[in-house]
């Protein structure tokens, strides 16, 4: 009588895990071969699709021309001078924006970087 896959795998649900690295071992050795995982490499289908379409804007440093990126934050935000300090100041980093189209992050992080401010899309 032949043993079926599903007798291989029923007794190697009852190994404990010594066990089974033992029968790999032995496995490894009698036909010389390395035991690896398999890794699959995303298609380039799989990257674009998985590339989030909203993102953060990050205001990370401020950098040494802080009333050019003040005014930034400002119209940016549409806080107010004051708020717009208090954010520039305050804990960094800090979210200037959430949940905006990568495109429009892209254009907010161009201006403020030229303004001399150091930003992350997140």
């Amino acid at each position: 009588m032949a043993i079926t896959k599903d007798d291989i795998i029923k007794a190697l649900e009852e190994m404990k895990l010594t066990e089974l690295n033992d029968l790999v071992k032995a496995i490894e050795d009698h036909f010389g071969v390395v035991a690896a995982a398999a890794v699959a490499a995303p298609s380039a289908d799989a990257g674009a699709s998985a590339a989030p379409s909203e993102v953060s804007v990050m205001l990370t440093n401020p950098g040494g021309n802080k009333v050019s990126v003040i005014k930034l934050v400002k119209e940016i935000t549409g806080l107010g001078l004051m708020e717009a300090k208090k954010l520039v100041d305050g804990t960094l980093p800090v979210a200037l924006k959430e949940n905006v189209k990568v495109e429009d992050a892209e254009e907010i992080k161009k201006q403020l970087v030229e303004a001399g401010a150091s930003v992350d899309l997140k």
